[in-house]
């Protein structure tokens, strides 16, 4: 079997996804998300004019030694966007091996480890009481765990915090709209939107909650601290992780578990996180993080300190990414939990997929490959729209952290 040609296609039904389709002699053919949110573009011309011409003629089962030509023959390696185009690829092979044996992905993997992948919605609402209702809203359509953000008072608009409650989704504008932040007024106000949470729903639900890397170590420190009551599934990227060593400060102040990884593209960014045990979950994605086959090392590292995995899961990942995640996540054995924003109807036609929600948890079918597949006509209509996420400033007018 060889690669006969590979294609990139780009598309908005509600926000841009980039995919790319590689095609073989022997007529199968596989898909692959390459989006990587306010840079589409990057990445679709990095694979247009760089990595397209290299594929054809090449065996697509040679999954290894495609992903090493990929990484260590660009002299330029690592970085958001040659991470994202390679995991396109290796997203594309694997769906193309796993239907060349006729077979749903997880069995190349290695089997299941579990019969269902659980999963975490997001509530979020204007106010504590509107993110509680939200959170119920939640619960009673089967969810195990929730994320619950809330918005701040004092402060016009908060992260994580939308008009639309189902299809959350944070690129909102043609060019940068600007948020506002407060750590002090953000401090006062989490641990009583916990503290509501477990008065009104009990210690069983699993929540999380979502910092989005606006604190200090000692400000994370002492939110974790605050929050160790309500017994937290985890707290997610309370600080930036260029500095992984700012997570020691954390670890030593609060045993509340702590998330984070879901802007890493490589083992290296989360080295010293993992052998200093400095995190709980590892939240690195197949789409930015070299596809399934890089993501599979960084698990298995994990797994030597205790570290389990809780793959991202929002809306700028396309069905394509979710579909491959839910075939790792069954696979392996040091799950945790994964991220699941529902995609639009607009969304879903686009990707049809063969997995399914039910009681909590996600399964991804059995589905020759993945189970996902991109319906060109259909994405034609959608055309590409210029759209950027929020940017965040102090009250001074600061620039500060997404």
């Amino acid at each position: 079997m060889k690669i006969t040609e590979a294609k990139v296609i780009i598309t908005s039904p509600g926000r841009n996804f980039v995919s790319l389709k590689i095609y073989t002699d022997e007529g199968l053919y596989g898909v692959g998300d390459a989006t990587l949110n306010g840079r589409e573009l990057s990445v679709a011309s990095y694979l247009k004019d760089h990595i397209v011409p290299m594929l054809a003629g090449r065996d697509p089962h040679q999954i290894e030694d495609i992903w090493q030509f990929l990484y260590r023959g660009a002299y330029w390696r690592k970085g958001p966007v040659t991470m994202t185009a390679i995991s396109a690829v290796d997203m594309a092979l694997w769906d193309i091996k796993a239907k060349a044996a006729n077979m749903p992905l997880y069995q190349l993997l290695g089997g299941k480890s579990r019969s269902g992948v659980m999963v975490y919605g997001h509530a979020n609402g204007d106010s504590i009481e509107e993110t509680v209702d939200e959170v119920g809203k939640f619960l009673n359509d089967g969810y195990l765990a929730v994320r619950a953000q809330t918005g701040i008072p004092g402060l016009k608009s908060t992260y994580g915090v939308s008009k639309d409650k189902m299809f959350y989704e944070p690129a909102d504008s043609d060019l940068p709209s600007e948020n506002e932040w407060s750590t002090t007024k953000y401090l006062d106000s989490i641990p009583k939107l916990f503290d509501t949470l477990r008065n009104t729903y009990g210690n069983e639900p699993h929540l999380l909650h979502d910092v989005h890397h606006r604190l200090t170590p000692i400000e994370a420190a002492r939110l974790g601290k605050d929050l160790e009551s309500f017994r937290m599934f985890w707290l997610e990227d309370a600080v930036p992780a260029e500095n992984q060593a700012g997570f020691r400060t954390i670890r030593q102040n609060t045993v509340t578990p702590l998330a984070v990884g879901e802007i890493f593209n490589t083992i290296w960014d989360c080295k010293e996180l993992l052998e200093e045990q400095l995190i709980d979950y590892i939240r690195t994605s197949v789409v930015h993080a070299g596809g399934i086959t890089h993501l599979r090392r960084i698990a298995d590292f994990a797994s030597l300190f205790h570290v389990r995995t809780g793959c991202h899961g929002a809306t700028d990942l396309s069905p394509i990414c979710m579909g491959a995640a839910l075939h790792f996540d069954l696979w392996v054995p040091n799950f945790g939990i994964q991220e699941y924003m529902r995609h639009s109807e607009e969304t879903n036609a686009v990707f049809p997929h063969s997995y399914s929600f039910k009681n909590g948890y996600l399964y991804p079918g059995e589905t020759a490959g993945h189970g996902v597949d991109i319906d060109e006509k259909i994405a034609a209509k959608y055309p590409y729209k210029r759209c950027y996420l929020p940017v965040n400033r102090l009250e001074d007018g600061t620039m500060w952290n997404w």
